[in-house]
Order: C-alpha cells, then sequence, then structure tokens
C-alpha cells in the first residue's frame, strides 16, 4: 500500500498546493496539507500552536494531521497525492532548532510512502507571501533544503518537480506515477 502513497514536498511558495488542486481535479485523491490548515484553525479560534507563536506546539500538531491522514489513506483505492508527509515535521523540526523525538523519527520509519517523493525546488518567479505564508525567499529554500535532507535521511529518492506550468507539472507527476518510477 505505501507504494500507491506519493508525497509532494519542498519549501512554501514552489507551486505544491496548486499542483495538487490540479491532480485533484483530475480525480486524484490526496490529503491537504497539515500547516495551512493549522494556522487558520489556530487563528479563529486565539490559539497559540503557530509557527510564530510556539512551534513545538505547531510541531506537535502537524504530526497528529499527517498521522491521521495517513491512517484515513489506508482505505483508499489507488494512488494518492499527500502534500507533505511525516518525515516534513522531521525537516520543520530541523529547521526550527527543535529536538527531534523518538516517537517522530519512530512514526516516521513505520509509516512509509512511495520510495520516490516529489520536491518541488523553491521557484522565485511564483513566490508570493501571504496571510499563512510569512516566510521569506531565503526562509523558503532553507526549507526546501531541510525537507530534502529530511527524506533523503530515511532512505527516499527525490524526485525533484520542474520549474514548469501546473499542467506540465501535474503531467509528470501523473508520468512517474504510471512508471512506476
Amino acid at each position: 500500500m505505501p507504494e500507491q502513497f506519493h508525497v509532494i514536498t519542498g519549501g512554501p511558495g514552489s507551486g505544491k498546493t496548486s499542483l495538487i488542486e490540479a491532480l485533484a481535479a483530475e480525480g486524484v485523491r490526496h490529503m491537504p496539507e497539515a500547516g495551512r490548515a493549522i494556522i487558520q484553525d489556530q487563528v479563529d479560534i486565539g490559539g497559540t500552536a503557530l509557527p510564530w507563536d510556539d512551534r513545538e506546539a505547531f510541531a506537535t500538531l502537524m504530526l497528529a494531521w499527517e498521522m491521521r491522514s495517513y491512517r484515513e489513506a489506508l482505505g483508499a483505492a489507488g494512488p494518492v497525492i499527500f502534500d507533505r508527509g511525516i518525515p516534513d515535521v522531521i525537516g520543520y523540526r530541523r529547521l526550527s532548532g527543535l529536538p527531534v523525538p523518538a516517537s517522530l523519527r519512530k512514526a516516521a520509519e513505520q509509516r512509509r510512502y512511495a520510495s520516490k517523493v516529489f520536491i518541488a525546488p523553491p521557484w522565485p518567479a511564483i513566490f508570493s507571501q501571504d496571510a499563512e505564508r510569512k516566510q521569506t525567499l531565503a526562509e523558503a529554500e532553507a526549507t526546501f533544503r531541510a525537507m530534502a535532507d529530511a527524506y533523503a535521511g530515511l532512505g527516499y529518492e527525490l524526485v525533484m518537480l520542474p520549474l514548469a506550468p501546473v499542467a506540465q507539472r501535474a503531467e509528470f507527476v501523473r508520468e512517474q506515477i504510471a512508471s512506476g518510477s
């Protein structure tokens, strides 16, 4: 089953969500990103589990979200695209200077995804900030490196997404999934 679980990761503002939305519009099942939803929920309720307020609490909520998404995907038929995965939490914690607890390592080792992980490189031409994405381009580039290191450290092979229009990126992902590459 994990070989049907395809992660798209990378830094913020690199076109991941647009790509996943395009694949979803074609009927590909997907699991949404934890970070943006957690930020929106925390802002709505006046919570502090935010990357600019309490990074530890934010990371804890992200792990819980990713674990739930993984469990939910187990019942799906066919490929499932994940907008980030459990290893992203490892990358986030390292980037934030937080320790990586043994339980997080165990979660990443037990809950595997397809061996090839799609990674969106920094793309200055499309990068923008918004209410939930407050990082600078330099921080987005550091996030990209942290995610690449987290996945590579867990034995995943990174497949770089091309800097191309959404339709071409979607075709690239579909072809990679169909070929088992």
